[in-house]
Order: C-alpha cells, then structure tokens, then sequence
C-alpha cells in the first residue's frame, strides 16, 4: 500500500509513482529528466475539435465517476496492451479522491462512459495521470475541459509527465528537470504537507475548478464565466480561446 500523506509529499517535490504493469508487486519512483506540460495559455484548440466541444457532441462532467475512469485507464487495450497502474496504485489514487486531492473529468456518449482522465490536484498544480478513449475526440475533450477549467480556478501548472504526439498536437512542450521544478515550486508553495493534510482536500484552486459553476460577478473572468448552471460546451471553447 502506498501511504497518501508520502505520495502527496512525491508529488510535491516532482516525483510519481509507476508499475512494470496490471499485476506488479512493487511500485518504483520516477523523476523524469525532461518533464513534459501544456501551458494553460498555450493550449491548441484545433477547429476540428473546437466544433466538437461546441456543438456538446459529449456530455462531460467532474468526479462523478472517478472509481470507473481509473479503472478504465487501467484496462488493456489494442494500443495498450499493458498498464502502469496496479492495484496499489489504484488503491492509493482511490483514497486520495475521497479526500479531495484526485479528481477526474469524465467524458459520456449518452450513458455511456467513453473516455476521460483523472490527476492530482496540489496547490495550483495538477499532475495529469492517465487518459482514455473509447471514443473519437473523447479524451482530446476531456483535456480541453480540464484546461478550461484550470484556467478558471486560477491554476499555473498542468503537469504532463511524458511527451507524447497526441499531447504535442495540443500544445505540450517538454521543459528541463530544473525549469521543471521552479515552476513547481511556485505551483504547491505554502501547501502544508503534515500529518493532517490528506484530510484537508487540495486547496481552493481545485474546489473553484472542479465544482459547478456558480455566480461569480465579482471576479474578473470572462462574463460566460459569470452564470450559474452546466456548462455548455460553448462557454468552455470560448474560456479556451479567450485571451486577458
């Protein structure tokens, strides 16, 4: 089992946890050497997906079903044959979501859940972990819905991990270990890691970005971001193209 309060503290100081694969024993510590992220202000929203979120071709909604989409990412797939997510680290981003830190955005084809992803939310960092597909354009939904809303609850850091050609598409960059870790630093500093921690959620960057939105007339964000009730896939393509 891996202790939250210690993944909590890996996170904070740059490093996550892998398996060889589904059914490993042992869980290893990994601290890349070019870290891959996707500046909020840089995110490339293609006019092929843009009509996509636009026209509200899925229904996407935040930690309404985090338990399925972990374990969907943890399935074996035609592109995927194995996993890095065992069972303890199942298990552990398992209790971090109960208390408040791990979140998920899940992406629904009618009541079919068709694709999503889930991270960590420290401070005004979110460390991506793993995203699926089960369908066309779902996770790229997913990530521009995260990206919406990050920009919304005033984080600073979308943490990537690995550089892949689907996240370059979207704007990822891969930056040095040290750039890395100032950016980092300036993402979770002040958050209290003590004993009590992992009982206390992951900050109010996280409550504003993954809950409903709700009025919010006195903040200086765009006015689509001023109303109560779901968010229309409009509202989120515009917040992506916005610019301050």
């Amino acid at each position: 089992m891996i202790d939250p309060l210690v993944l909590l503290q890996a996170y904070s100081i740059g490093v996550f946890p892998m398996a060889d694969d589904r059914d490993a024993e042992e869980v290893y510590w990994v601290e890349p050497k070019r870290r891959a992220i996707l500046p909020l202000d840089g995110f490339h929203l293609s006019h092929s997906l843009s009509k996509v979120i636009r026209r509200d071709r899925f229904r996407v909604t935040a930690n309404r079903a985090f338990a399925r989409i972990l374990a969907l990412c943890a399935e074996s797939a035609d592109d995927r044959p194995s996993t890095w997510i065992n069972h303890a680290i199942e298990q552990a981003y398992r209790h971090l979501h109960e208390t408040g830190f791990a979140h998920s955005v899940e992406v629904w084809d009618g009541e079919e859940l068709v694709g999503g992803l889930y991270g960590v939310a420290l401070g005004r960092a979110f460390f991506g972990e793993s995203m699926v597909s089960r369908r066309t354009d779902a996770s790229k939904v997913a990530l521009a819905w995260l990206v919406a809303r990050m920009r919304f609850g005033g984080f600073t850091l979308l943490d990537c991990q690995f550089m892949t050609d689907h996240l370059r598409s979207m704007g990822a960059v891969e930056i040095s270990q040290r750039d890395y870790l100032q950016l980092l630093g300036g993402a979770v500093g002040g958050v209290a890691l003590g004993a009590g921690a992992v009982l206390s959620g992951s900050g109010a960057a996280a409550e504003l970005a993954f809950a409903p939105l709700a009025g919010a007339a006195a903040s200086p964000l765009p006015p689509i971001l001023t109303v109560s009730g779901p968010v229309s896939g409009h509202s989120i393509a515009q917040l992506l193209t916005h610019t301050s």
